[in-house]
């Protein structure tokens, strides 16, 4: 492995994820996986005391999720980049992570070939973009218009994506941490800022964006 290995921090609660990314990256022999982290509060520890050149970060975990670390990242390690990598397709958060300032998104499912060259790229301060999300970009910068869920925060779109899934209020508020009654609250903002009337609505709509 190459003294100049670019430096990677994985973040994501699962153990097994962690493990099937680092055993991914393992196999170039300028990238090497420095530290791990099960939630943003480790990866914040671990940064307090080492550099590295690429994160790369689940959405969903205990407590602050992905979306929100990105954001504290950029702002707090401007020469760190970011990638997103998660279970969720493109269309749920990738302008979105784009948006915070992340150098690419990639779905769990991407090719060992796809993750090695997004993390060179992003290294070299460059942004791993899919030509489908190229498509996508090019569609909503043509139009001047963005998806209704764009205009969620990031908890309401947590929220919005476990009821699309059909997961009950409580079911949720234990997935989040939050009290049904927050959740309930949450609940009600989505289908307001989305022009929506019930769950089934909100379930249609995921559906025909491909969001679940």
């Amino acid at each position: 492995m190459s003294i100049d290995a670019i430096r990677v921090l994985l973040v994501d609660d699962h153990a097994i994820a962690r493990n099937g990314v680092r055993l991914m990256l393992g196999t170039a022999d300028d990238i090497r996986v420095a530290g791990e982290a099960s939630s943003a509060v480790d990866a914040l520890r671990l940064l307090g005391g080492q550099v590295f050149d690429v994160a790369l970060l689940d959405i969903t975990m205990p407590g602050k999720n992905g979306l929100d670390l990105l954001k504290q990242l950029r702002a707090d390690y401007p020469r760190m980049a970011v990638l997103m990598l998660s279970t969720y397709s493109e269309e749920i958060y990738a302008v979105r992570a784009l948006k915070l300032g992340a150098a690419g998104y990639l779905t769990k499912d991407a090719h060992t070939t796809v993750l090695v060259d997004a993390v060179r790229k992003a290294a070299a301060g460059g942004k791993h973009v899919s030509p489908a999300l190229v498509e996508k970009l090019a569609s909503l910068i043509g139009s001047g218009a963005s998806a209704n869920h764009e205009t969620l925060s990031n908890r309401e779109l947590e929220v919005f994506k476990l009821i699309a899934a059909g997961e009950s209020l409580v079911k949720i508020g234990e997935s989040l941490h939050l009290s049904p009654n927050t959740v309930t609250t949450y609940r009600g903002r989505i289908l307001d800022k989305m022009g929506l009337s019930s769950n089934a609505e909100l379930t249609r709509y995921a559906l025909e964006h491909g969001m679940i």
